[in-house]
């Protein structure tokens, strides 16, 4: 009987499918759905599980069920014992991995103006895959319960205290998969102590965690706030907001912040950051949009050493922050005053470990892993005994 993990995005569908001891042994996506190009891709332990190969796929509904059918021709029907779903936004009420209900998903729909670019779609699969299994129990992970318990100061909006009653306030995102990181650094044996994790991606944001607790994230009331991102503004002057919305409507405007900002709007090139470290010395508008992205994170480093009172780890994790010792390089150079110093050699290398030995602060490179958190809340939650003889083996 197997796990199979959720994510689903605003154009894919990213899965994944471990066994009783949480190994995974496939995962992949359908990606480009409501794209002409939309394609199922799949990668794991047998030969036949490697593929890509073209779908029809004009909505999620379909989408979602074209991996179901996939996954019954391969597994057969009866292969699932549950299926855990990345669950962005909990609200103010969700604060732990719960079994989905009706009940569950109509609070979540009451959400959906909290978080209009995840939860749709989100609660559109849970459905699908209750259409087709109604038997079949569901997990909703959410992203924001790692930063639950938030300080009551790093939660406030400055904005008319009528509005808390509707559960305007800062949240943070990137849970699970800051979640996993402070469970790697207490398997390798680092003291939770004053440690920075930034998880650098499509997505972009920073926490601070002290003693194994989120005392601050970069991101707020939703995933668009924080430092500049790919695609996504991070944090605007609101009066930038309110000139911009003289000639656009509030969906217009979402769509801008959230898909035509960040490095693709500041580069006017591309939102990916390898494409624009290829051309930086060419053109500088890709030169600029790597350098305010650099520069932010920098910045939000030294403010979150502020608030821990010094700082012990900074862990990079995420596509960037795992893959461009460059960009990694440029965050961390002049920031020796908090005892930050890279090793070159080890930073380039892609090495677990990049600050020199002269450094106060270890710096580390991780993988994050927001599947197998997703597959070990489902088995928590559900109370499923994981095998424990190989229990350790994630990937």
């Amino acid at each position: 009987m197997h796990i199979l993990t959720v994510n689903g995005g605003s154009s894919s569908i990213k899965f994944a499918l471990f066994d009783g001891a949480l190994r995974r042994i496939l995962q992949g996506a359908v990606e480009r759905i409501g794209l002409p190009e939309a394609a199922l891709r799949g990668q794991g332990l047998n030969p036949q599980d490697n593929f890509l190969r073209s779908v029809t796929a004009p909505d999620h509904a379909t989408a979602v069920a074209v991996l179901m059918d996939w996954i019954e021709g391969r597994s057969g029907p009866d292969a699932l014992a549950a299926v855990g779903h990345r669950v962005v936004h909990g609200g103010p009420k969700y604060s732990q991995p719960e079994r989905i209900t009706a009940k569950m998903l109509e609070a979540l729909r009451g959400l959906c103006p909290f978080d209009p670019e995840h939860l749709p779609e989100e609660i559109l699969l849970t459905e699908a895959f209750h259409r087709r299994y109604p038997e079949l129990p569901q997990v909703a992970c959410f992203d924001t319960a790692f930063h639950h318990c938030l300080p009551r100061v790093a939660q406030i909006l400055p904005i008319p205290r009528r509005y808390q009653a509707e559960g305007l306030r800062r949240y943070g995102f990137h849970g699970l998969s800051y979640a996993y990181l402070m469970e790697e650094l207490a398997r390798l044996g680092v003291s939770a102590g004053r440690v920075i994790l930034a998880h650098l991606g499509n997505g972009a944001s920073l926490a601070a965690v002290q003693d194994g607790r989120s005392i601050d994230t970069s991101m707020g009331f939703t995933p668009a706030a924080g430092v500049v991102m790919s695609t996504r503004s991070g944090d605007l002057d609101p009066g930038v907001a309110g000139y911009l919305m003289k000639n656009m409507t509030p969906e217009q405007f979402n769509r801008l912040v959230n898909h035509e900002s960040g490095l693709l709007g500041v580069s006017e090139i591309s939102s990916d950051m390898r494409d624009l470290l290829a051309q930086e010395s060419t053109d500088v508008r890709a030169a600029e949009a790597v350098a305010l992205f650099c520069y932010q994170i920098k910045k939000c480093i030294g403010a979150y050493a502020a608030a821990l009172g010094g700082l012990d780890t900074l862990a990079f994790a995420g596509g960037i922050g795992e893959n461009a010792p460059v960009v990694r390089a440029r965050i961390c150079a002049g920031l020796e005053f908090l005892g930050i110093v890279i090793d070159e050699k080890q930073n380039a290398a892609n090495a677990g470990v990049i600050s020199a030995s002269s450094g106060r602060v270890t710096v580390r490179v991780m993988h994050t892993d927001e599947e197998v958190m997703i597959a070990k809340a489902v088995c928590q939650v559900l109370d499923i005994q994981i095998e424990k003889d190989n229990a350790h083996e994630y990937d």
